[in-house]
């Protein structure tokens, strides 16, 4: 009668596995990761994608502002290097298509490196 018992949970075990094996126990299938509600309508993902507020047109939009001049460049060269070590100066600065170049000099002259300022948007990249 032992004999049968065991066999009977072992089988009864393997079917509970194989019953709850169809359950989620891990969570739902999405991640629930957009907040917003798809609309089969929408060209281009446009419910999944953020969209930028200052779009093309709006006043003091991204892509109304003027290009930064040689002088606005070099200003805000300066401002960033002098934060970091205030006894670096700019050497000249030259126009090199969509960014301004310039040089980074040390106390005695000599071009320690040289950073671009994109010209619409003012981010400054390291060169060399």
């Amino acid at each position: 009668m032992r004999k049968y018992v065991g066999i009977i949970l072992a089988v009864a075990l393997v079917f509970g596995i194989i019953g709850f094996s169809s359950l989620p126990v891990v969570g739902p299938g999405n991640a629930n990761a957009c907040a917003c509600a798809y609309r089969s309508g929408d060209p281009g993902g446009g419910d999944f994608t953020p969209q930028r507020r200052d779009a093309p047109g709006a006043p003091g939009a991204y892509f109304n502002r003027p290009a930064l001049t040689k002088e606005q460049a070099k200003d805000l060269v300066t401002r960033y290097v002098k934060r970091w070590n205030p006894e670096l100066e700019i050497g000249e600065v030259k126009d090199a298509g969509s960014f301004y170049e310039a040089e980074v000099l040390s106390g005695n002259k000599e071009v320690v490196g040289r950073l671009a300022v994109d010209k619409g948007s003012g981010r400054l990249m390291i060169i060399k």
